[in-house]
């Protein structure tokens, strides 16, 4: 009877303790981001940044890198986001000061050089803005899985056309791998934007899960 009770106590110790790995697991799991537990890799390519410099794969390696497509021309969700990215900057950068924010811009014949440059740093001056043409454009989107489409856009009297793109934003590891994909909330009447609050709550759980230093 004593050695049944001592089995019974030891199995009941057991599922405790299997309960709570299973629960502090799941709280330090991301809450709000699609996270990959193997990194998916980034193949190469080259664009231009705002300062006319090159900027590839080896411009990710070392930081952490928040991604995501807009135009300057963009009336709603690329100067909300942008706005919301600038608001929790220095949040992000507390949890890891190696960070960058990306736009790459997804309209090359509106979007020079010069006019990146003005409008990047209209929200921050830290952030970084891309413009490449089309053929690096496609596969680069591709392999992030985000998409954009021309709305008649080269062929648009006075150059009136919009661009419809992914408002999603990836999380680029300091490997130069795509860590995870934060995807915007889609509420009826409102901007399908991504929420601050949860970048910055994912991304602390995110660097803590990567095996890389924070700062």
């Amino acid at each position: 009877m004593t050695k049944i009770i001592y089995v019974v106590i030891a199995l009941a110790a057991l599922t405790t303790g299997v309960l709570l790995f299973t629960q502090l697991n799941q709280q330090n799991q991301p809450e709000h981001a699609l996270f990959y537990e193997q990194a998916r890799e980034i193949k190469p390519f080259v664009m231009t940044d705002q300062n006319g410099n090159n900027f590839s794969n080896e411009e990710l390696k070392g930081k952490w890198s928040w991604v995501f497509f807009g135009y300057t021309s963009c009336p709603d969700v690329c100067p909300t986001t942008l706005q919301e990215l600038n608001f929790v900057y220095d949040d992000m950068k507390n949890i890891a000061s190696n960070t960058q924010v990306i736009l790459v811009s997804v309209d090359p014949k509106r979007d020079t050089t010069e006019k990146l440059a003005g409008y990047i740093k209209y929200f921050n001056k830290e952030f970084i803005a891309l413009n490449s043409g089309h053929d690096v454009l496609f596969p680069f989107a591709r392999n992030l899985g985000l998409m954009y489409a021309m709305n008649d856009g080269e062929r648009a009297e006075n150059n009136m056309y919009t661009v419809d793109h992914s408002a999603s934003i990836v999380l680029i590891n300091p490997n130069g791998n795509i860590a995870a994909i934060f995807q915007p909330h889609q509420v009826l009447g409102r901007l399908p934007t991504v929420e601050g609050d949860d970048l910055v709550s994912d991304f602390a759980k995110i660097v803590n899960l990567s095996g890389f230093n924070a700062n």
